[in-house]
């Protein structure tokens, strides 16, 4: 009996143990903040600062300056990273899909591990965060201002609402994690948090605390803004077939586009960032373009500055309590965004600036401070990799790799692919971006622009598109035709194509979607023929509607 008892003792004693050496996981993310406003990355923003509590992260920690996503847009990326799945996979394709309980594999093998698990903020995945301990989400999008959050309690999902007027969500965020921290903490395990901001998504409504911050300060401009659209950059599928579809392909900072653009849009909603008298039928297209880019990445960069001193707060929580260096801390955004590059907005582009993440990680128990890492690695892979840091096995149904190891040695594995998937399906849905699919390596991102919806319908012309990322960061020139690239195309292709195989997007979910994926893939002569055609006809349908009387009722 004394020998049973000594046993359970050093077995209990051991499991204690075992628990408080394992780090906590603190899965820090912001709604579109991308790699250009984060200070430690080295854009044209640094110089302003933008992020100093999240640039101690890389001081302190590892920055990967190849982290991507693979489609562009909040729920699928938010699907993938909980899954551990790509979109084709845990079937969340755009913003229609969602991951019920018993499918939220992060939250499921962190609590299995015997870790507690909490989701604080956006959550933008329709269905309740069942295998969460706790959760405090915003509804959908959520608000801004006066926010209100949805929490287990007595009703069922999605009827207990917490409401926090007067209150920035920024702060509410940060305020609800501080007093989970604080009331709902069991010291006997470790922690798995993921706290998220809805900040500094569209269209930016920051704490009045930040109303003049930047207020005097001219914004540096992206080089390729005032000329957007040089005649080296992007092929017939993202501007036509006489550069007819400019003003029709991607949502723009200026005039360009008709539809939608933030000339039009920002002083509706925000007049009071722009001149008392603001006039813009005075005023050039490049002047109208500077101002409306000057009042969008004011806004976009007080959300960020509201971020960034929240987590100063949470920062301070930790170090306060003796927790900070105990914490694998990760902190990204669920894909980048278009600051005025291209002339473009928003993100679900391919292009660098919306399809890399920012990924900057702290723990100094075993990552060295001051890394620079250019290996690779997905949102796919992020699952895999927290859950190594908490000593789980990456399980057979997740299709991402975990990247500890590099973290660790600055040494990528010998297999490592070195070579990330993109694949954007919601064709010409808000934003004006054609659905396209591509493959992107440490050198060349290969694209192809598809262009057609869920039914094969609605095409855009169709093209690829070749870019040498080490001479070109920018994507200034297309490569796609230029001889000297035939061999890289070829390879390209047919690493995509195993690609595809390889991570099972091989068009059933929408194979008529797939016929035309198929039928312009060789992109020969009849191929070109037939893109001309479909530009012309695209441009037709684009300005029927745009000259279509309004449908809106007469009040």
């Amino acid at each position: 009996m004394k020998k049973l008892i000594i046993i359970v003792i050093a077995a209990f004693t051991g499991q204690i143990i075992w628990a408080t050496e394992r780090p906590n996981i603190l899965y820090i993310m912001s709604d579109d903040h991308t790699s250009q406003a984060i200070g430690a990355y080295g854009s044209r923003l640094a110089k302003l600062n933008p992020t100093p509590t999240i640039d101690r992260l890389a001081k302190e920690g590892i920055l990967f300056e190849n982290a991507f996503c693979s489609n562009a847009i909040c729920a699928p990326s938010r699907a993938t990273i909980l899954t551990g799945q790509y979109a084709h996979t845990c079937g969340v394709h755009d913003l229609r899909g969602g991951i019920e309980g018993g499918r939220q594999h992060l939250a499921r093998e962190m609590k299995k591990a015997g870790y507690q698990t909490a989701m604080i903020g956006k959550w933008h995945l329709k269905k309740e965060p069942a295998d969460f301990d706790f959760y405090s989400v915003l509804p959908g999008q959520g608000k801004f201002h006066d926010p209100e959050f949805r929490i287990r309690g007595d009703k069922p999902w999605p009827k207990n609402l917490i409401k926090f007027p007067g209150k920035h969500s920024s702060d509410a965020i940060t305020d609800q994690t501080l007093k989970w921290f604080k009331e709902k903490r069991d010291d006997s395990k470790p922690f798995f948090l993921m706290h998220h901001y809805k900040a500094p998504h569209d269209y930016f409504e920051h704490a009045h605390r930040y109303n003049d911050y930047l207020s005097d300060v001219d914004i540096p401009q992206p080089k390729n803004l005032i000329e957007s659209h040089p005649a080296s950059f992007g092929s017939i599928a993202t501007r036509g077939y006489q550069d007819e579809l400019i003003p029709h392909i991607g949502t723009s900072i200026g005039n360009r586009n008709p539809r939608r653009s933030y000339a039009v849009d920002l002083p509706k909603r925000f007049p009071q960032d722009f001149p008392q008298d603001y006039d813009p039928s005075k005023l050039t297209d490049k002047q109208i373009q500077k101002l409306a880019y000057n009042a969008y990445l004011r806004k976009y960069l007080r959300c960020v500055k509201g971020v960034d001193d929240n987590l100063k707060r949470l920062f301070n929580y930790l170090e306060e309590t003796g927790q900070m260096d105990n914490t694998v801390i990760i902190y990204t955004g669920d894909q980048g965004f278009m600051l005025g590059e291209h002339d473009y907005q928003d993100k679900r582009w391919m292009y660098e600036e919306a399809m890399r993440m920012p990924l900057l990680i702290r723990y100094p128990k075993t990552i060295k401070a001051g890394q620079r890492e250019d290996a690779i690695v997905g949102n796919v892979d992020f699952a895999p990799t927290m859950l190594e840091f908490a000593g789980i096995k990456t399980p057979a149904y997740m299709q991402g790799r975990s990247f500890k190891s590099i973290c660790e040695t600055g040494i990528e594995p010998d297999n490592w692919p070195n070579e990330a998937y993109y694949r954007y399906w919601m064709h010409m849905a808000h934003h004006d971006n054609p659905g396209h699919v591509g493959i992107r390596t440490k050198e060349y991102k290969l694209i192809y622009f598809y262009g057609a919806d869920y039914k094969g319908g609605n095409q855009t012309p169709p093209a690829w598109e070749l870019y040498d990322m080490k001479k070109d960061p920018l994507e200034s020139a297309n490569l796609y035709d230029n001889p000297k690239y035939a061999k890289t195309v070829a390879n390209l292709k047919q690493r995509l194509v195993s690609l595809r195989k390889r991570i099972g997007d091989d068009g059933r979910d929408f194979p008529e979607t797939e016929k035309v994926v198929q039928e312009f893939w060789n992109y020969d002569a009849a191929d070109r023929e037939k893109a001309r055609k479909i530009s012309n006809e695209f441009l037709k349908r684009r300005l029927q509607t745009l000259n279509a009387p309004s449908k809106r009722k007469k009040k």
